[in-house]
């Protein structure tokens, strides 16, 4: 069986993308969790991972680093993780590529935090910017393959790759057009998804460095954690 390593599900945005494509897909695979550490997390992550980050998936003795590749990885042993419409699957696979390596600034200042709220202070006009073209480029799937997902009727890995947006959507209210607001509201009601934001809010860690980055982005307005 799989073994997939992550990191804390209220903060790793790059663990939830493999975890919710294989639970979405009913791919078994045995969930591995290791908090970050406070200041740096490489140490304790190389014990598993070679760059020393998350998430990292163990099939065996191989090791497969990287959301993009462990994608790649299961696609050629699974079916769904790609459209089977070869138009769709290469827009798919397209946009997936411009997640995984873009929108820095929406990563930079609206960290994901599946328990809290936040009032933005002052987005850049390059988180606005990338708002732009993120509203454009779902829209663009939506329309294109027909939805209710981007690349069409069933549920695949490009929607996985932009399931920690709908996350930051949420936690910060970012202003996005009518079909992007309903494709949000269509991932966070997926049972993977609503299971991975309880996990979320049930962790009992709380890592400094990412509570601060929170903070330092504008005005906390609720915080869902027990201890919140």
């Amino acid at each position: 069986m799989y073994r997939l390593h992550i990191a804390n599900k209220n903060y790793s945005s790059w663990s939830l993308r493999p975890w919710v494509l294989m639970r979405h897909l009913e791919i078994p695979f045995e969930e591995q969790l290791t908090a970050f550490d406070t200041g740096s997390s490489w140490r304790s992550f190389r014990a598993f991972s070679p760059t020393g980050k998350v998430p990292c998936l163990e099939d065996g003795e191989r090791g497969i680093w990287e959301s993009l590749a462990i994608v790649e990885y299961l696609a050629e042993r699974h079916a769904g993780v790609w459209p089977r419409d070869e138009a769709a699957r290469a827009w798919a696979r397209s946009a997936s590529a411009e997640m995984h390596a873009g929108f820095g600034a929406l990563r930079d200042e609206c960290p994901m935090n599946c328990a809290a709220r936040v009032r933005l202070s002052s987005p850049s006009a390059a988180l606005e910017q990338e708002l732009e073209r993120l509203d454009e480029l779902w829209q663009e799937g939506l329309s294109r393959f027909g939805g209710p997902f981007l690349a069409g009727a069933d549920f695949s890995a490009v929607d996985a790759f932009f399931a920690p947006v709908a996350f930051r959507v949420r936690s910060f209210g970012l202003e996005l057009g009518e079909a992007s607001r309903v494709y949000v509201d269509t991932l966070l009601d997926l049972p993977a998804m609503r299971q991975w934001d309880a996990d979320a809010v049930a962790e009992p860690w709380r890592e400094p460095g990412h509570e601060d980055d929170l903070l330092a982005r504008g005005t906390l307005l609720e915080d869902r954690r027990e201890n919140g």
